[in-house]
């Protein structure tokens, strides 16, 4: 594998993305992960990330020096290029200009690192602070017209360092310059594929459970349709596979799962229609991250309580946690200073008191990784390619409270925007496509009447694996088909809006 050492950077996933891209397995953990952690790993590579702080600040992230004396090769990219000078005796300073933004790379030194790379490119920068003296026996490589030393190289011992962002698509050749690090100069195999992936979950899967039953939790999304298929594949009829219909599930939703489940792949599915439940415990609730926790609670109340009316133990519980999950939940080996973006409840609304061993197979795939395990499992493309549907369901597309009502007018908006999407053939091509209902109501006219409802926001985004998202430029008259219909359709919205907000600054949920 090639580790990340986490330093707090925007873009730190997105390097593990472009290394798994090349067939390696990459992995993030904190700064803080000690020289001894890492012998214990097949690392053949560290990269260590950018970040927001300066390498002089008091209490700047730091690392373990003896992870210079591993014999591993490094990469510094932007502060940990910075770091890496510091550490090892050379001098690090504020610019007088801050570099943000596009800029021009020359290649000055021949390095193993820019094999096959023109000798100017662009690149992205973002940083404040850069390299004045290179440490004893580095050399410099390249330039900017305000970075004089840009990238440096110790041949010998192959630790790298760049001041530019090679992961971000603003920089060219930025792929190859990390293929050149990752395969060339770490020599690592690539053999980061979903067969391999399969093939090693089933073995990690049948050591941990051996005989005792585990039950998946199944909530109509690839996610978890693909933990099933990989757990029944592991396990076979140790599975019970559980679908609990909180109310806040897409129209139809537990007749397609049963559907899917039972008659396709032949697994037990049990189904729990717990809508009273869910809708009571979120009566007069309105806050997302109050909502989020205890929906993440009570499905696994409700999970403990349907356990106990079978007569087989169950002690293990699968979920269909994926890294962005991970990421966004502030857990699981990033950096200490990342921020919790939103509660996911299958990560961070969890209760710590519960009957169940948790397996997630899947915490460290990215959804497109997940697609590609699902083909392998041969799931069918309309289970694969199904547009992602958040945990807590509609609960938290309706800002506000969430009750049965609201949720019905959801439901069919929702649906409404899907068979468009489809209908104009739009919806392989685009991320996610849904409808949030607002809070907020407005004046209309309909039959010459006058009438004061609630507004209907419509989102579409196009994304690779939603730790960044665009909207979509759906053509206006497939819009337009959708607003007639939901105004027409739906009883109590009058007035429909198309969200344009990219991810950052907004999530791709509207809580």
């Amino acid at each position: 594998m090639i580790l990340i050492l986490d330093f707090g950077s925007q873009y730190t996933e997105l390097i593990a993305r472009r290394i798994r891209e090349l067939n390696v397995y990459s992995e993030v953990l904190p700064h803080t992960t000690s020289a001894d952690i890492i012998k214990t790993k097949e690392c053949h590579g560290i990269i260590l990330s950018g970040g927001p702080s300066s390498v002089d600040d008091d209490g700047a992230p730091s690392i373990d020096e003896a992870i210079f004396s591993l014999s591993i090769p490094i990469l510094g990219i932007c502060y940990g290029m910075q770091l890496i000078a510091k550490t090892l005796g050379g001098h690090v300073m504020a610019s007088s200009t801050r570099e943000y933004g596009a800029s021009s790379l020359e290649i000055n030194e021949q390095s193993s690192l820019f094999n096959n790379v023109p000798k100017a490119i662009n690149i992205w920068m973002s940083h404040s602070d850069s390299v004045r003296q290179v440490p004893d026996g580095f050399q410099p490589v390249a330039s900017t017209t305000t970075c004089q030393i840009a990238s440096f190289e110790h041949n010998e011992k192959q630790i790298y360092g760049i001041q530019f962002h090679p992961e971000v698509s603003h920089t060219d050749y930025g792929k190859d310059i990390l293929k050149n690090f990752v395969i060339s100069i770490c020599k690592t195999p690539q053999n980061w594929t979903s067969e391999t992936f399969v093939e090693r979950s089933v073995e990690r899967i049948r050591e941990q459970v051996g005989t005792k039953n585990v039950l998946c939790a199944l909530s109509g999304g690839v996610d978890s349709a693909v933990v099933a298929a990989l757990m029944h594949k592991a396990i076979g009829d140790q599975l019970t596979c559980m679908f609990i219909d909180t109310g806040y599930m897409r129209i139809n939703e537990g007749k397609r799962i049963k559907d899917i489940f039972e008659d396709q792949f032949n697994m037990e599915l049990i189904y729990v229609n717990a809508q009273d439940d869910f809708f009571g415990m979120l009566d007069g609730v309105s806050e997302p991250e109050k909502k989020r926790k205890i929906i993440g609670n009570e499905f696994i109340r409700v999970f403990e309580r349907e356990v106990n009316n079978l007569n087989k133990p169950i002690p293990y519980l699968a979920q269909g946690t994926l890294y962005p999950d991970v990421i966004e939940s502030a857990k699981f080996g990033v950096a200490a200073t990342a921020h919790t973006i939103k509660t996911h409840h299958n990560v961070g609304g969890l209760p710590e008191d519960m009957d169940f061993t948790i397996i997630e197979p899947l915490k460290m795939l990215f959804k497109d990784e997940v697609r590609q395990v699902g083909v392998s499992l041969g799931l069918s493309e309309d289970i694969v390619y199904r547009h992602p549907f958040p945990g807590p369901g509609l609960a938290i597309r309706i800002l506000g409270e969430p009750t049965r009502e609201r949720t019905q007018m959801l439901q069919k908006a929702d649906a409404i925007v899907l068979e468009e999407v489809k209908r104009a053939g739009l919806y392989r091509s685009i991320w996610q496509a849904f409808a949030v209902l607002l809070p907020v109501k407005s004046v209309g006219v309909m039959g010459d009447q006058r009438t004061y409802q609630f507004t209907c926001a419509i989102r579409c985004v196009t994304s690779d694996d939603a730790m960044t998202a665009k909207w979509a430029h759906i053509p206006y008259d497939v819009l337009e088909t959708m607003s007639s219909r939901i105004i027409n359709e739906v009883d109590g919205i009058n007035r429909v809006v198309y969200d344009i907000s990219s991810k950052p600054p907004a999530t791709i949920e509207w809580e």
